[in-house]
């Protein structure tokens, strides 16, 4: 068994064993009993700045490689989001790029019909971001000024998914957050925008624990009345809404929201604690998923809804349970950094060459809150080649003075 010395809380350390590898078989046809979307990271060139506030220089080989990965497991892609590091240091240059690229990428795999995604769309491979995170908020106006600001940046954006193909997230804006003076706002822009929308959409309500600045978002701090604004917007447009994403880590809004949507309306999990008990559903509902936690867990991911397809929903709940642990570990607070989590596993997976972010964000967690995260994926049987996981992690602990 291959071993290493890892750091604790108290600024001691302690001997970790790691168990044997886990083998995930790729599914043997499209997975059909939930629809699912892995939110994925971005991959920076290792010899970029990297720095807060310099452009974003993608690895597009690494980057575009990840998302293979993704869909030869059965899963789609939910791109240009924020685990994607849109509003923390994926310009909107960059996010274009990947945008297109993704696209590119998703028709390539749509064409040669493999095992896994035999008869998939590309806008059931990968749906995209769009939001405003091209204005300038120190630039904005208030007022009406400010709204049509908003809804020409929505257009801009949602064009560029459009015509790349994928289906297209709209996703929350601060800009919106910031100039909106009541939910009549809300309502207009969105509104608006659905009604130009020539394919169903879904709609992303990311909650202030993901971005703070989204305080306020639907016109209400109530999330009860912010709740009736988001359905009335929904039950109005219920035909250019292909699903609603939310994240709001709160299981119980979410399984009263889901009972509460118009037939054919998806409810897409963004719960990173709840995910198991939310994608099991309650014998009437079941949630589907657009998930970040899905770019760590995906063999299990596929594992699982391969189970529910089989019929045995038990052996799915277990295999989604037993990642439970590390998805809270990922995403405890401050919620936003749970990004660095996502590419260390990847680094520690082989999936790419460092341990690097744009914008640095791999500075975003502690070494100590790293080395769970490893712990916990090695529990979770999440570690591809346990060996080279080990070898890559007594490295970053050694160059960090762990057993120095």
């Amino acid at each position: 068994m291959t071993s290493l010395i890892l750091p604790t809380s108290d600024g001691g350390t302690r001997e970790y064993r790691l168990r044997s590898a886990t083998t995930w078989a790729r599914p043997a046809a499209p997975l059909t009993s939930r629809r699912a979307y892995a939110a994925a990271h971005v991959i920076p060139e290792v010899t970029a700045d990297n720095t807060p506030g310099t452009p974003a220089r993608l690895d597009w080989d690494a980057t575009l490689a990840y998302r293979h990965e993704l869909w030869s497991y059965g899963l789609g892609v939910a791109d240009a989001m924020d685990t994607a590091q849109r509003g923390m240091g994926l310009d909107w240059d960059a996010t274009q790029q990947l945008i297109k690229r993704t696209g590119a990428e998703a028709a390539a795999v749509a064409s040669a019909g493999g095992t896994a995604t035999a008869g998939m769309t590309v806008r059931d491979l990968v749906s995209c971001g769009a939001g405003t995170d091209q204005l300038d908020l120190a630039a904005l106006p208030s007022g009406e000024a400010g709204l049509q600001a908003v809804l020409a940046a929505y257009r801009e954006q949602a064009a560029v998914v459009s015509e790349a193909g994928p289906k297209v997230i709209l996703m929350a804006s601060r800009a919106l957050a910031r100039v909106a003076s009541g939910p009549e706002d809300y309502l207009r822009i969105y509104s608006t925008l659905l009604q130009e929308a020539e394919q169903p959409v879904i709609l992303h309500w990311l909650g202030t624990m993901f971005d703070p600045a989204l305080a306020g978002y639907w016109g209400s701090n109530d999330v009860s009345e912010a709740t009736e604004t988001f359905l009335s917007l929904i039950r109005d447009n219920a035909d250019k809404v292909d699903g609603v994403k939310v994240s709001l880590l709160d299981a119980s809004h979410e399984v009263a929201l889901r009972a509460a949507l118009p037939g054919g309306v998806r409810l897409y999990t963004g719960d990173d604690f709840n995910y198991p008990e939310l994608i099991d559903g309650d014998g009437t509902f079941h949630s589907d998923a657009l998930l970040g936690i899905f770019a760590a867990i995906y063999p299990a991911a596929s594992a699982a809804l391969q189970s529910y397809d089989a019929g045995d929903a038990g052996k799915a709940r277990a295999i989604l349970d037993s990642t439970r642990e590390l998805g809270k570990h990922i995403f405890s607070a401050p919620t936003f950094y749970y990004k660095t989590g996502i590419a260390f596993l990847s680094w520690l997976n082989g999936r790419q060459p460092g341990f690097q972010m744009v914008g640095g964000l791999h500075s975003g967690r502690s070494v100590v809150h790293l080395a769970k995260t490893f712990e916990l994926a090695d529990e979770a049987g999440l570690l591809k080649d346990p060996a080279l996981a080990a070898f890559r992690m007594s490295d970053f602990l050694r160059i960090n003075g762990v057993g120095v």
